[in-house]
């Protein structure tokens, strides 16, 4: 009788062990913000006029499946770095910010895309402060890997 139960246990074990989710192979690998194949926008010290647009286009791969990607826009008044980049853009002073640019969007890839031309124009407002700023560009695929891209970017007067 004891016997019976104890192959019973073992058998809902190796049952409950066996489940499909340990038969799909699971999404290892971060998405790929890229500038093969187009001209790519913006790049490191690029500049760009208050007022102006900063035509957004990267080329976004995922082995599986994308999912979204951010674009945030700040200053870099203080020197601070993201290093997604070895390029050494030369930069203002330092100073305090009093009208700052900040800029963050969301945006959503439609679903089973492997791979998405992404394109968005954005206006620079034309009352901001003029300075150094970072363009950083967060892409997400559909398991949750991320990628981060970040250029330093100048607005001129």
């Amino acid at each position: 009788m004891k016997r019976n139960i104890i192959y019973s246990i073992m058998l809902l074990c190796a049952l409950c062990a066996c489940s499909s989710d340990d038969d799909e192979q699971k999404d290892m690998q971060q998405p790929v913000i890229s500038d093969q194949g187009i001209t790519a926008n913006p790049i490191d010290c690029q500049q760009y006029h208050r007022g102006d647009m900063i035509p957004f286009h990267y080329v976004m791969t995922d082995n599986e499946e994308l999912g979204n990607y951010n674009i945030e826009i700040h200053n870099n008044f203080d020197h601070h770095t993201h290093s997604t980049t070895s390029v050494e853009c030369p930069i203002d002073a330092q100073k305090q910010p009093q009208n700052p640019w900040v800029y963050n969007s969301d945006h959503t890839i439609p679903a089973g895309q492997r791979q998405y031309d992404a394109r968005v124009d954005i206006t620079i407002p034309a009352d901001i402060d003029p300075g150094d700023y970072h363009f950083m560009v967060r892409l997400t695929d559909r398991a949750g890997w991320q990628q981060l891209h970040a250029v330093a970017i100048k607005i001129t007067e």
